[in-house]
């Protein structure tokens, strides 16, 4: 358990993908980020590499390849990120991996 080495970014497909210029379109699955995001709703990722705390990313889950998952970057250490979702009691992250 704890921190995420690689770099949080969009890839991949949760729900519908449709990659232009490196951004993906993106379905929300699940309620673990609520009540920020609801399953059903679309988010737009920049494929960039980037992240900081706060904002909400998209990356591979790490012990089920080709699983995407939306988390928020809680905090960055040395041994890479810190993700949360915003309903904890339905969220899978740092905390679990």
């Amino acid at each position: 358990m704890g921190a995420v080495g690689s770099e949080p970014r969009a890839l991949g497909r949760v729900g519908q993908t449709t990659p232009v210029l490196g951004i993906c379109y993106l379905a929300v699955a699940g309620p673990s980020m609520e009540p920020t995001l609801h399953a059903g709703d679309w988010i737009v990722a920049r494929a960039d590499g980037r992240a900081g705390v706060g904002e909400v990313v998209v990356l591979e889950h790490p012990h089920r390849p080709g699983m995407l998952i939306v988390k928020r970057v809680a905090r960055r250490d040395d041994d890479g990120f810190w993700l949360l979702g915003d309903a904890p009691d339905e969220s899978t992250d740092s905390r679990h991996f």
